[in-house]
């Protein structure tokens, strides 16, 4: 009976490591599959393969259209009740009478807070690469409010055409005492929006993981892939940026509501990862979405507002200039464009626009321009380049699927 029992278990012992080793054969052709996949995908750019990226492109804008438009229908009575609302809007806005003034007030004031979460929701959003708003947009709105309060006296700029332009206000009387806290007041509405769309903006990566962990489907996104991987080698992360994303997996997973607040509040370039954990472990939708709007809208965003302020307070610039021209050799040269462009900035606040300003405008504003115009075109093309992937990934998913069904 032994012999037997013994002779029985030889054959098992010997199947199983067949049957790993087929396993394991069989996962990593499908990885190298995959691998190839990705590879063939990311070099649909337009640099690369320019006519099939423009293809795939208006393909998958044709794909998204669809997308929406079948969402759209199956929400009617949403859409019947905001072509209702726009209606409603659009009869107070056309006929006169005094209620004008406040649809003129709510007309303004929606377009404005709708420029910058929409601003907000670009730097945010993942479309490619993301657009820097903050630095393109932003902040230089934060510093120009700054270094006009201190010019003007006040903060009673007219609006029009603030933020386009700000002119001071001709009445000498208005002349106020400028603080932190009067500047930060005249620009929180358009920092909070702004940290409002950013808020919105991490909403993808939570859906994503969300529907992937609710399906059990594999969403072959390379950040979902990336943060499966870390869960399976926890333990054994070694590098700085593996056990920094761990971290931020381990604060939200555990400390949940204050641990995603405590994350949004800070600049954090791994936000994106505490979506993902969100969605993966099935945190409530308000749960996250309400600590990220408190921490990016309020938090963070005083945080990012206060540092500007008082990088560009009147004294904290003059001394900078000042510095700038200590620099040995090159520093006179330096110094010189800057004062140019302040005096400049300075002559602006007191002229209505092109009155006696041309003359003003130095190569830093031209400068400031080109880099905006850069960015603002890579970001488009980067648009192009992950649309195009992304239809190239449908085909390939396509073809999976038809390989499975055979």
């Amino acid at each position: 009976m032994d012999a037997n029992g013994a002779e029985c278990e030889q054959p098992q012992k010997r199947l199983g490591p067949k049957d790993k080793q087929n396993g394991s054969s069989t996962d990593s052709s499908l990885r190298e599959r995959k691998q190839q996949d990705r590879e063939e995908r990311l070099s649909l750019v337009l640099w690369k393969r320019p006519l099939i990226t423009l293809q795939y492109f208006f393909l998958e804008t044709l794909v998204t259209l669809k997308e929406w438009t079948w969402k759209l229908w199956q929400r009617k009575g949403v859409v019947f009740l905001t072509i209702v609302l726009f209606s409603f809007f659009s009869m107070a806005y056309s006929i006169e009478g005094t209620h004008q003034q406040y649809v003129q007030y709510l007309e303004k004031k929606f377009l404005w807070c709708a420029y910058w979460v929409g601003l907000g929701i670009l730097s945010s959003v993942g479309l490619g690469t993301g657009l820097h708003t903050f630095l393109l947009y932003l902040g230089p709105h934060i510093a120009s409010v700054t270094l006009a309060a201190y010019e003007c006296g006040s903060v009673n700029f007219p609006e029009p055409p603030y933020p386009a332009q700000i002119v001071c206000p001709e009445e000498e009387f208005l002349k106020e005492s400028i603080s932190l806290w009067t500047i930060m007041a005249k620009v929180r509405l358009e920092a909070c929006m702004w940290g409002a769309g950013t808020a919105i903006g991490e909403l993808p990566p939570y859906f994503m993981a969300r529907a992937a962990r609710l399906s059990g489907a594999d969403p072959d996104d390379e950040d979902y892939e990336e943060f499966e991987e870390m869960l399976e080698q926890a333990q054994s992360a070694q590098d700085f940026a593996s056990r920094a994303k761990l971290a931020v997996q381990n604060m939200v997973q555990k400390v949940g509501f204050f641990g995603i607040l405590a994350c949004a509040s800070i600049p954090n370039p791994l936000f994106d990862l505490a979506g993902i954990t969100c969605g993966h472990f099935l945190i409530p939708f308000w749960t996250f979405f309400g600590a990220t709007l408190i921490g990016k809208a309020v938090i963070k965003m005083h945080i990012q507002k206060l540092f500007v302020i008082i990088t560009f307070s009147k004294h904290i610039v003059e001394q900078m200039v000042t510095l700038i021209g200590i620099i040995p050799g090159v520093g006179a040269s330096l110094q010189k464009p800057f004062r140019e462009y302040l005096e400049a900035q300075r002559a602006k606040l007191h002229n209505p626009a092109g009155e006696g300003t041309a003359a003003g405008e130095s190569w830093l504003s031209w400068v400031f321009e080109k880099v905006v115009l850069v960015m603002v075109c890579y970001f488009i093309l980067s648009i192009i380049n992950s649309m195009a992937q992304s239809y190239g990934k449908r085909l390939q998913q396509k073809k999976y699927s038809e390989e499975k069904t055979k």
